[in-house]
């Protein structure tokens, strides 16, 4: 009998001995730095004719790992090889399929300051927003793993005289997993194991800039019991997964998270059928976001700064819920923005390996000089309060949290998604038009609304068009079976990652129907 399921705590990095063990696991994983790892296809080990580099973005010098560039022939032949064993995974009894993620959970919990560190220097987390991914990776292991019980135990359906009447949730196929280089770890790790507990054969397609966090879960199902032929991975660029394993006739399914432009481009690859295909495919496309935190005259402002601060700044903006616009009260508007700019300036800036580092790097240098670029617009559309430059003396991608005030609704900054540490802050008459401001944008991810009016909030539950709506707190930080996630509109499909519905995503509907009289 399992216990039910619960949320993995976090660790408190302030106490000395678990900074100690979090440099322990730092020292230990840089050790590995530098290896060459290979693709799995089939099961088996295969090198390409072309490698890449998977850097540190705090020090682009340093080379975390040596990946192989699949060709497409080899992405070809993975959704071949994925389909010919889904014939045969597809029987393996529910139960042990989620026994596999409940031992994978286990294992992540043996390895919680390792597998941190590896995220620490690959993608630039610092040690908590690391480990909560980490927890988050855990928590999809553990409610999955129990989920899939739940599903294979359904009976309700309605009786019908002289007939037994059942219906069965089963594996669909071959499913292409293409998760962000952001949540290596917790949506890496969410995604495949969705696929793979609901019986279905997967294709791993890591994003480029975190391919080594993406070996390191696979690694760690392989060894909970996921065959190597049921979980293949597959680095390389992004054009394998837009062309080669989307567009390949025995891909079943596509689940992605990522940007608005590379999920539009899946959704509509997919749609297209090929010669032999022989299903519709479907697609888990979740996306972008232009968040909003929207604050009136009543809430409490040393909260709510508070919220604004962590929602823009946690892992340098570069969150799909982060809340990179404030819209603020006129009345509140002056004592707010004030507060925000005090926390900003406070936060540290350096690498992520000193804990008291809260600031760490953008992902890579084209992300630094996008981010760079709509500063450069912020400059023209609002004033600059804070921030605004690259930091100097330091070797990796390093930008200044900047916020922008006296935004106006409309401006590019207010508007497109920037994902970096920049926030724009928009003065608004009352909170009534705050909610339109909010609403006005092609996202509806997150937002978040601060009131101790509880007519404006029913309102505000019923009018703000967002997925995830949050009364009185951040707009970052969802948990799984607590608050699913999944967004509106540009925001992606709302497939609610981490709810009680998500894996019949994965799943097909089979009703028997079998007369006993006969």
């Amino acid at each position: 009998m399992l216990p039910s399921f619960k949320p993995e705590p976090y660790v408190d990095f302030s106490l000395p001995e678990n900074q100690k063990k979090m440099k322990e696991a730092l020292s230990k994983v840089r050790a590995e730095l530098g290896k060459e790892y290979p693709l799995i296809i089939g099961g088996e080990e295969v090198k390409s004719d072309n490698t890449f580099n998977s850097i540190n973005p705090s020090n682009p010098d340093e080379i975390i790992g040596i990946c192989q560039k699949a060709s497409p022939e080899q992405a070809k032949r993975a959704v071949d090889l994925a389909y010919k064993r889904f014939d045969t995974w597809r029987f393996m009894p529910i139960e042990e399929r989620g026994a596999i993620l409940l031992r994978a959970a286990q294992l992540a919990k043996q390895r919680f300051f390792e597998l941190s560190a590896w995220q620490v220097l690959e993608v630039g987390k610092n040690f908590i927003e690391a480990y909560a991914d980490l927890a988050e990776m855990i928590d999809f292991f553990e409610f999955y793993g129990r989920e899939i019980i739940r599903y294979g135990r359904r009976d309700d359906l309605t009786p019908y005289p002289n007939e037994l009447n059942t219906i069965d949730y089963i594996p669909i196929g071959p499913i292409v997993v293409i998760p962000p280089w952001n949540f290596p770890m917790a949506i890496t790790g969410g995604m495949a194991s969705a696929a793979i507990v609901t019986g279905n054969t997967v294709i791993l397609k890591p994003s480029s800039d975190a391919p080594i966090c993406a070996w390191q879960i696979s690694k760690l199902l392989w060894e909970a019991g996921a065959p190597k032929d049921v979980l293949t991975y597959l680095s390389g660029p992004g054009a394998i997964a837009g062309v080669h394993l989307v567009e390949h006739p025995k891909t079943r399914m596509i689940a992605f998270t990522g940007s608005k432009e590379v999920g539009l481009d899946i959704v509509e690859r997919a749609a297209k059928t090929a010669p032999g295909q022989i299903w519709i495919k479907r697609v888990i496309a979740e996306m972008g976001g232009k968040d909003f935190l929207l604050v009136d005259e009543t809430a409490d402002i040393e909260d709510v700064a508070k919220g604004i601060v962590s929602s823009a700044f946690s892992f340098q903006g570069q969150k799909c819920s982060a809340g990179s616009r404030a819209i603020i009260v006129d009345e509140v508007y002056d004592r707010i923005v004030g507060r925000i700019v005090e926390l900003t300036k406070s936060l540290n800036i350096g690498t992520p390996e000193d804990w008291k580092n809260y600031s760490g790097p953008v992902i890579n240098q084209k992300a630094e000089k996008n981010i760079l670029a709509y500063i450069e617009i912020g400059k023209g559309e609002g004033k600059l309060l804070l921030g605004g430059n690259k930091v100097d003396g330091l070797p990796g991608y390093f930008i200044e949290p900047t916020i922008f005030g006296d935004i106006e609704p409309g401006a590019r900054i207010e508007q497109e998604e920037i994902f970096g540490p920049v926030l724009s802050v928009i003065r608004v008459r009352d909170w009534e038009e705050g909610i339109k401001v909010a609403n006005d944008t092609i996202y509806g991810l997150t937002g978040s609304y601060y009131s101790n009016n509880r007519a404006r909030i029913a309102r505000a539950k019923r009018e703000l068009h967002v997925g995830n709506l949050y009364i009185n707190r951040k707009s970052t930080g969802a948990l799984v079976d607590i608050h699913p996630f999944g967004g509106f509109n540009m925001s992606g499909t709302d497939s609610k990652a981490g709810g009680r519905d998500y894996l019949l995503l994965f799943l097909q509907a089979k009703l028997i129907s079998e007369r006993l009289d006969y």
